[in-house]
């Protein structure tokens, strides 16, 4: 029987998930990343599918999403996109030490997933920890601070102020860099990388995630079937059902 809990972790909640008869064992171990303007609940069929393959899987609750929300209209959210991306990522860490210590789980063996922003937030982390042993991002990009620029002109575009001054648009894109997966592909250091992505995405560009991909495909040329790209020609910004087997398939392979 697959059984859901529900935690709060410091202020981060969560949504546990593992066989109820393997529920004190120490097993693989994969953390699943809301999206923008989504909640952890919405990607449950995922966490129920990887505890049925006998991983253990949390889904935390993103900064100002679900049960962390403080009632931040559309347009002020946009504005804490990256806070919000940034603030995930060191979350990661806190979340990982805390089942760690509980014994729960197999440090050797860890996964990180997500979708939209949560493939954002993944593919940055592989940047900054190598417990990360592999990952799947879902119609995201790693180019951290093109897509900034990006959507700072497109609200430029559309006549929005942004309530930021130009040393903090500094200081962040700073810190975007530094987690910027593009600009230090190297650090993937061989790990299985798996994409989706649809080609029809009107939120998340594709080509620019494709050609990431083609960019990084000779650090795998000893190992390339560690690396994978699935397109789907006529998907918009929604995980299709074969985006959602291959992932489980993938950590079942790879974790």
């Amino acid at each position: 029987m697959i059984t859901v809990e529900h935690e709060k972790i410091k202020e981060i909640p969560v949504l546990h998930i593992a066989d109820k008869n393997r529920w004190e064992e120490k097993l693989p171990f994969i953390i699943f990343i809301h999206g923008y303007t989504s909640r952890k609940e919405f990607n449950l069929h995922y966490a129920y599918l990887l505890a049925e393959k006998g991983f253990r899987v949390i889904l935390p609750e993103a900064l100002y999403h679900g049960e962390r929300s403080s009632g931040l209209s559309s347009n002020e959210l946009n504005f804490h996109f990256w806070e919000i991306v940034l603030r995930t990522i060191d979350e990661l860490e806190i979340l990982k030490q805390k089942f760690e210590e509980q014994k729960l789980i197999d440090p050797s063996r860890i996964g990180v997933v997500g979708t939209s922003m949560g493939g954002i937030i993944t593919l940055g982390a592989l940047t900054k920890y190598p417990w990360i042993k592999a990952a799947t991002s879902l119609m995201a990009m790693p180019y951290y601070e093109k897509f900034a620029d990006l959507q700072i002109n497109e609200m430029k575009k559309k006549g929005i102020k942004i309530p930021v001054s130009e040393v903090e648009m500094s200081q962040l894109m700073s810190k975007l860099r530094e987690l910027d997966l593009s600009l230090q592909p190297q650090k993937l250091g061989n790990r299985p990388l798996l994409f989706w992505h649809g080609k029809q995405d009107s939120v998340v560009p594709y080509s620019p995630t494709y050609h990431f991909y083609e960019s990084i495909r000779p650090l795998y040329q000893e190992q390339p079937e560690r690396l994978n790209f699935i397109s789907e020609e006529n998907a918009g910004h929604k995980v299709s059902t074969e985006g959602v087997m291959r992932t489980i398939e993938w950590f079942e392979t790879y974790l």
